[in-house]
Parts: C-alpha cells; structure tokens; sequence
C-alpha cells in the first residue's frame, strides 16, 4: 500500500487497481488529493474551481458500486481534473476569459460526459491562458511550475500540467491548438497524449481554432494516458468531424513492446538548430529504442518552415470566428495578446487562407506519405531546454521566437496527427526534457505502447518535482 505522502504521485492505473480491489476507497483517494490541494494550491494556481463537495459524493457512488461488484473500467473512483474550457453544467466555465467567467452551460462536453460514465471523479476544472491563446487574462494568476517556479510552465493548458505534475490529480485533459498538451507535458515532466483530430470530440469544448484544436490527456505515464484516451475517444452525433472507426483497446495491447517497429528520425529535422542538451537526450531515446528491438530507419521530413510561418494567421482567423458574438463589441474584457490575435484574423484576406489551406494540403500528403515507410516519427518536443520567465517575457517580444518553439509541434496540428509527449532527461537547470513521438493517423495505440516500453526501460516519468 503505498503511504501518504506516495498516495498523490501513484500512477492513475494502480490507484485504479486498488480502488477496485478495495484495497483503498474512492473517498480515501479523493479525500487525500483534495486536502493537498488546500495545502498547496495557494501557491501554485493550477484549480480555477475546486469541486470538493460535488467530488466526494461521486467519489462516495463509485465505492458503492464497486462495493455491488459494478466495475466501470480503469477510471472508476479516480480523481482527475479538467481543463476549464470543457463545458459543465455543475461548475462556470470560463476558458481563462473574465468575458465568460459567470458561464455556467446547460450541458457538459461530451469529454465531460464520458470521463463521468467511465466513473471518474472530477475534482475541479484547471487554469489557463485566455482563451487557450499564449498567454494568461492579466487578472489571472498564472501556475507556476513544480519543478522551479521561475521557469516557463507552457502553454495553454497550464493548470493541467501544474495540477498532475505536482500529484494534484491522477490525470487531466488538455487541449492543443499549436503545442498546448505537449508543451505543459514537456515543462513538467509529463506524458501528453494528442490524439488524431477527430478521435475525440470537441462538442462543448470552448474553440481558439477549430480545425487545429486537439483534446487529448496529461498523465505522469504513457499507461495512463491509454486508459483516458480510452473513456474519452470515439464517434460523437454532437461532432460531426469525429471518426466513425471503431476505438481499439489501447491497454489490452500496452505491454505489446515495439519489436519491429520502425522509428523514422530525419537527423537534419530534429537536431539542426536544437540545443545540445535537447538532441543527445533524444539520441539517447533512440539508444533505448533500438536496444528494444526497433528499427530505426533514416527519414526525410516534408518541408515545413513555410506552414509553421502561417500558423499565427491561420489560427487568427479561426479566433475571430471563434469569438464573433463578443469581439469587438466587449474588446475592454480581452486581454491584449487575444484580442490582438483577433485583430489580426479579422484584418486578413480569404486569399491568404487559401493559400495556407493549399500549404496545409501539401504537407499532410507528403507526411502521410512519409508514414508509409515508418510507423513512428521521433523528435524533440521543444527546440531548447525549458526558459525561464525573464527569457520568456523577452521571447515575448520577437513573433519569431514563438514560431521557433512551434517547429516541433504546429506541423501536426495542420495535419491532425496522433502524438505522445514524454520526459527522456533533465537538463543543467534540473528541469525535464522531452521528446514526441508522432504517428500516423488512429494510431494512438502503437504510440502508446512504444511509450509503455519507452517507460519501462526507464524511469525519467516517474521522477518529481523538488516541491512538497
């Protein structure tokens, strides 16, 4: 059993596993979690709700029904958190914004709904930035980052990442228009799992770019980022755009390995311009990888410069289309790096996004066929080690730095493709690194279980932060 202070940093599928043997309670669970949320919270900002009332009496049914042998599936009793841009009906919804802050809707997001049917407890939604745009409303306390707080905690989805880094919930969702699971994934050690677009709805999820936006989970392994990919994906009459493919069962084939499997790294791609530290850590993956029995083949990644330059505008547009029943008329609400993004969409032309839609068309064609050859895509999450605040509030000066810190991650929001983040080292400043690996479409399960093997020849996923 594991002891208190072990309790919040367990992994979801053990807690799981004791739950349903009743070798711990749902309410025991839910109980220790929420009182570390007290303790801690304070400080760190990752809750904009907390639902501890609403959470114990769910967390009360679960231990009830496992007690009549009712056995939901590998969330049944366990508290996980959402990002505060999926719709509930018992909790306001605001996605960062002071515009929406009172907004409670008259139905929950299908993700919500589906999490709760699994029998998860829903402890409270998460903070972020403004719309799920870069930055945070400036009434917004931002999350500070577990590992050292005087460092960058990612983007938007940053109260996912505080919250499940500093053992604040089993699990929590995340949302991903340009590197928003991937980035909070990699800046506090994190697995980030973003699915195929349309293999998890996006009904009752506030919009920053539709066609980009990805709902996807934030774990502290690639187990547990199966079983909630598993309660949340898969066809929904309310979203027209989600796949009607069935949904395998991601952990049934978890311990599979990736003996044959093919690893496809471009050297050029992953390591040019990367800092030193972010390139041998990846090395080193690539290391343990074939060590397990995979090959590892010599790719050549599409050209991409050109679409991750359009990135900004493309999103843009989509914000404007997003937000036109209060933008412009409640533009004294909005912060000043939405509503700027705003601005811009409203300022450009159709034969812009027509060429960007072109753009987007040619590299989704040359990378899928680029899978055709290999079955995973290793990179580096981030171009450079985790920057601190000061470096960032710089970088925040410079468009082009932010689209520097997209090279690794906006290709595969314009082509829709499944990716896992996970932690592969640390860095000179004790703060993690990361790496992606990126899949073909629908395959969330081999990236899954090249995660699992990843993790289980290591054990960088199961480091924590220096905080209590």
């Amino acid at each position: 059993m594991p002891t208190s202070s072990d309790l919040p940093f367990e992994s979801l599928t053990h807690v799981a596993d004791l739950i349903s043997r009743r070798k711990l309670s749902s309410v025991e669970v839910t109980t220790a979690l929420l009182d570390r949320i007290d303790r801690l919270d304070g400080r760190f900002h990752a809750y904009a709700t907390v639902l501890g009332e609403r959470a114990l009496e769910r967390a009360a049914a679960a231990d009830a029904e496992i007690a009549r042998g009712v056995w939901r599936g590998p969330l049944h009793g366990v508290p996980v958190a959402v990002k505060d841009l999926c719709y509930t009906t018992f909790a306001p919804t605001a996605a960062g914004t002071t515009v929406h802050k009172a907004f409670v809707p008259s139905f929950n997001a299908t993700v919500v709904d589906r999490l709760e049917a699994a029998g998860a407890v829903i402890l409270g939604k998460l903070t972020m930035t403004e719309g799920a745009y870069t930055s945070h409303h400036p009434e917004t306390r931002a999350p500070l980052n577990p590992w050292n707080p005087d460092f960058w905690v990612g983007s938007s989805s940053t109260g996912s990442g505080v919250a499940t880094s500093l053992g604040l919930c089993y699990g929590s969702l995340g949302s991903d228009t340009g590197g928003s699971i991937r980035f909070p994934s990699a800046t506090c050690g994190l697995t980030g799992l973003k699915p195929t677009w349309g293999r998890v709805s996006r009904h009752g999820v506030f919009a920053l770019a539709e066609t980009l936006d990805h709902i996807g989970p934030m774990t502290r392994s690639a187990a547990d980022a199966a079983a909630m990919f598993g309660a949340i994906a898969g066809r929904d009459p309310n979203d027209p755009t989600t796949f009607a493919a069935p949904v395998p069962d991601v952990l049934e084939t978890l311990g599979d390995g990736v003996r044959g499997l093919r690893i496809g790294i471009d050297r050029s791609y992953a390591t040019d311009g990367v800092d030193p530290q972010v390139a041998a850590a990846l090395d080193e993956a690539e290391l343990v990888l074939a060590g397990l029995r995979a090959t590892v083949r010599e790719v050549r990644f599409p050209s991409y410069q050109r679409l991750v330059s359009q990135w900004i505008a493309m999103c843009s547009v989509e914000t404007a289309l997003a937000h036109r029943d209060d933008f412009p008329a409640r533009r004294g609400e909005y912060g000043p790096d939405l509503a700027a993004l705003i601005d811009q969409g409203l300022a450009t032309t159709g034969t812009e996004i027509a060429a960007i839609h072109l753009e987007r068309l040619r590299f989704a064609r040359e990378l899928a066929d680029l899978f055709e050859s290999v079955d995973i895509l290793l990179i580096p999450t981030m171009p450079v080690p985790i920057p601190s605040l000061e470096l960032m509030k710089a970088y925040g000066e410079d468009p082009n730095v932010l689209l520097g810190i997209l090279r690794f991650t906006a290709p595969f929001n314009f082509s829709g493709s499944p990716t896992l983040t996970l932690p592969n080292g640390f860095d000179q400043a004790s703060m993690p690194l990361s790496m992606q690996m990126v899949g073909r479409h629908l395959s969330e399960d081999v990236l899954a279980r090249a995660g699992h093997a990843f993790q289980s020849a290591t054990d960088w996923h199961r480091r924590r932060p220096p905080n209590p």
